[in-house]
């Protein structure tokens, strides 16, 4: 570890979660006893060297709030060149994502179960990603409810600090209301650049969801942003 000293912690009303009770399934306690001890990566208040971690110099990519893990486990698999942390709280998810794992022998995957924000800036140096994933976060629909949204200029400022120079933030949403609230979000942080004039098109490495496709069909859009850091 360097000297350097740690980041000051951010201030937040809200964890970046809910916990939800959920059933952990067979296949996935078994993941989670026998691929968690390679690729689960315990939660410390202290920077990780990421080549370190995966065991090679390559780009890497965070992705926040991974749900089952489908998406996170394709898209790793289709781009085997790159490295992928995701952090994720849910148990079951995290066993879902160590079983997709094991069947496709993906080695460019680790995971932290622990509270993103916390994760974000204790454990990940300034400059270190290449881009950041966050996709369908939880919209908390009620008004009354929009402060406990993940995406806040709080936590985008964080995250813009973490990219290196023209790495990416791609965020993907299938609640109107809170797409907005995220293009406002994010053009309001200067530390990023818009890489549309407003929303921009699904990128051919993010695949449709179940949920999406379903959505798509009754006619529901999905909005995703893609912001480059700039400084």
């Amino acid at each position: 570890m360097s000297d350097a000293l740690p980041p000051e912690p951010v201030h937040r009303s809200v964890k970046s979660f809910v916990l939800r009770a959920g059933r952990m399934g067979t296949g996935q306690a078994r993941a989670l006893a026998d691929l968690g001890p390679r690729f689960l990566i315990p939660y410390s208040p202290e920077l990780l060297d990421l080549d370190a971690v995966f065991g090679r110099v390559a780009p890497k990519i965070l992705e926040i709030g991974f749900g089952m893990g489908d998406s996170t486990a394709t898209i790793a698999a289709s781009q085997p060149d790159i490295d992928y942390l995701g952090v994720e709280v849910h148990s079951p998810g995290v066993g879902a994502l160590l079983k997709r794992i094991g069947e496709g022998n993906l080695s460019n995957l680790r995971i932290v179960q622990h509270d993103a924000v916390e994760v974000i800036n204790q454990m990940l140096a300034d400059d270190s990603l290449d881009g950041i994933h966050i996709f369908f976060p939880d919209p908390w629909p009620k008004t009354k409810h929009h402060k406990r949204r993940l995406i806040q200029p709080e936590l985008v400022t964080l995250l813009a600090r973490k990219l290196k120079p023209n790495g990416y933030l791609h965020l993907a949403t299938d609640w109107e209301d809170y797409a907005r609230q995220m293009l406002a979000v994010l053009s309001g942080e200067p530390a990023l650049r818009n890489a549309a004039p407003g929303f921009s098109p699904r990128p051919d490495y993010r695949p449709l969801t179940k949920f999406e496709r379903r959505g798509l069909r009754l006619g529901h859009g999905v909005w995703d942003l893609i912001f480059h850091n700039i400084v």
